[in-house]
């Protein structure tokens, strides 16, 4: 997905992204909300992100990676191609500080980027970073068995802006299937 840039300008994930202005209070949590605490084991409920994802657009593809959570802790990975080229790429680690679940991305090379994690259920976890450029949250929800949504938003320029990514399950790269 590749969502965490450090970047001084606007920049589309892949030049087809999906910019969703307005229309976040659906998605957005009241600020007490945001402030709660990981309550119970910590990243086992989010084993439902286990498995592979790809969201395609035309010519470009979209795929994420999750291995199931073990030793407190996901491992993900996520690329975007157009055709043979390699657009994007980020690695990710979902795992636990203290109480706090915290979300870190390290989009194509660049510093890893960290958001602590708020309101998580079985079906949706948020992670926040105020002080981050964009985003400054990041959410998985999941909608049904073979399908997620990943949603980026947050202000840039001054303006509020979300980006949704809808991902289907697929089976993963060697025949393997992605985990239920």
């Amino acid at each position: 997905m590749n969502f965490v840039r450090r970047s001084a300008g606007p920049r589309t994930l892949g030049g087809a992204t999906l910019v969703v202005l307005a229309a976040l209070a659906a998605l957005t949590l009241p600020a007490h909300r945001l402030a709660a605490r990981w309550q119970g084991p910590p990243v086992q409920p989010l084993a439902w992100l286990a498995g592979c994802w790809e969201l395609r657009a035309g010519a470009r593809l979209v795929e994420e990676q999750w291995l199931a959570p073990r030793g407190g802790m996901l491992l993900g990975v996520g690329r975007t191609t157009r055709g043979d080229s390699v657009v994007e790429y980020e690695f990710m680690r979902i795992y636990t500080r203290g109480d706090t679940v915290v979300f870190a991305a390290t989009p194509s090379g660049q510093p890893a980027a960290e958001f602590r994690g708020a309101m998580p259920s079985a079906e949706l976890v948020t992670f926040e970073n105020p002080a981050h450029d964009f985003p400054q949250r990041v959410q998985y929800r999941r909608v049904t068995r073979d399908s997620i949504v990943a949603r980026v938003e947050g202000t840039r320029g001054g303006t509020v802006r979300g980006i949704d990514y809808p991902y289907r399950r697929v089976t993963c790269a060697g025949g393997t299937p992605g985990a239920p």
